[in-house]
Order: structure tokens, then sequence, then C-alpha cells
């Protein structure tokens, strides 16, 4: 049993408990201590109820089973994480390449003359002109 349980213990703490559920059953309780940074899936309990001779026989074949699949689980949420630290990475550099490349092409743009400045008040129409309003002038 504990020979299956050493690449486990290699890399976190193991609690063990053991309770009598009858006068024939144990159930057995495999929890590996989750470090705080963590995925809280690293911590998941294996849990295993039997006879103390299904126990004797069977249960160093079922921890080495939990143990791969912990290991297997560790193995892909740190892919998981780097494969997303990278793509992260990659994006703010993109958005770093595209801000600097709107900086240059505003620096490069010409400045444009100033409109021609237009009065304040338009001069008065003559009585011939069109009148534009609602109502005609008087």
């Amino acid at each position: 049993m504990f020979a299956q349980l050493m690449p486990l213990l290699a890399s976190r703490t193991v609690l063990i408990t053991v309770a009598k559920v009858d006068d024939h059953t144990l159930r057995l309780n495999v929890i590996p201590h989750a470090k705080a940074d963590e995925n809280p899936a690293l911590s998941t309990p294996l849990t295993y109820a039997g006879s103390p001779e299904e126990l004797d026989g069977e249960l160093g074949r079922h921890l080495a089973g939990y143990v791969q699949t912990h290991r297997r689980t560790a193995s892909t949420l740190a892919e998981a994480k780097a494969t997303m630290g990278a793509a992260a990475k990659a994006a703010q550099e993109e958005a770093k390449r595209k801000a600097e490349k709107r900086r240059k092409a505003s620096q490069k743009l010409p400045v444009a003359a100033p409109l021609p400045s237009t009065p304040a008040e338009p001069a008065p129409a003559s009585e011939s002109s069109v009148t534009l309003g609602l109502f005609p002038a008087s």
C-alpha cells in the first residue's frame, strides 16, 4: 500500500483515515493535502469501503490507479496553465504591437490646414433674395 503512495507523497502530504462501518466493513479515506496555489481537484480524496480481507487484497491496486490519475490530472492542469499563460502573453504582445503601429501611424499624418474663418453672423439678405423661413418677410 505505501509503495503505491510514494509518488503521491513525493509532492504533498497525504492523510489516511480508517473507520469501522459495521462488524464486517471498514472505510478507508486517502486525502491528499493540496498546496495553497493548487487547483482543488488535486485534493479529491479516495474513499474505499470493504472487508478487511478486500482491503488487504485490492487496496494496493486501487491506490496505484488513484495515484496515476492524480499525477495525470496534475500534469494536465500544469500544461493547461502553461498554455493559457503563453496565450495571454502572446495576446498582450499583439496588443502592444498594434498600439505601437497606431501610434506611429498617427505621428505620420500631415497637419491639416485650418479652415477659412466664416463671419459669426450672416450678412442681411436683400429683399430680392429668397426667404427660407416659414413666413415671408414683410
